[in-house]
């Protein structure tokens, strides 16, 4: 893990951070979009007793290396994650998959991050760069992945990522 970051107010960017609290069944401790049910404005719009399947947003960081090919400067923090990693495929795990980081918290991934309008706004014309088409013409999603807490802790830049797959066919990641 390379970065955390949170921010107790609605902005598209969450300042780094030292450390993080994760709270099991609601997010991160003191973000806004920590809690039991949805937490994202559109997603209040249209149903605010939806489940939160988006408490914890995880960003590779290899996709800021990607897009700064292009010529877009993205750092940690500055698409609305919580957690930045590095070494992970974190677009291919499949939905169920745990993350478990340091020595205690466990996250479990609901799925892909839909990104919206506001990436254009933060830096025009990155958000083609995050939402593209495979050669079948489908869509592929590239900013990152949600995920709930199963388990709660005290998390740091530095601390380990490991994953465990779920068990029976897997199911690949999709919007939430």
């Amino acid at each position: 893990m390379t970065a955390v970051s949170s921010n107790g107010e609605y902005s598209f960017t969450k300042p780094n951070r030292d450390s993080v609290r994760l709270l099991a069944g609601l997010g991160v401790e003191g973000d806004v979009h920590a809690g039991v049910t949805v937490k994202h404005r559109s997603r209040i719009a249209q149903d605010p007793t939806q489940p939160n399947l988006r408490q914890v947003h995880i960003i590779h960081e290899e996709l800021f290396d990607e897009v700064g090919d292009d010529g877009f400067e993205v750092a940690p923090g500055e698409l609305g994650e919580n957690i930045t990693t590095r070494g992970i495929d974190l677009l291919g795990l499949p939905v169920g998959t745990l993350l478990r980081i340091g020595d205690c918290a466990v996250l479990e991934v609901t799925g892909l991050r839909n990104p919206c309008r506001q990436i254009d706004n933060f830096r025009e014309g990155l958000l083609k760069q995050v939402v593209s088409r495979d050669e079948a013409g489908n869509i592929v999603l590239k900013a990152g992945i949600m995920s709930v807490v199963r388990e709660g802790g005290m998390v740091r830049p530095g601390y380990t990522v490991e994953t465990e797959l779920p068990s029976g066919p897997h199911r690949p990641l999709d919007r939430v």
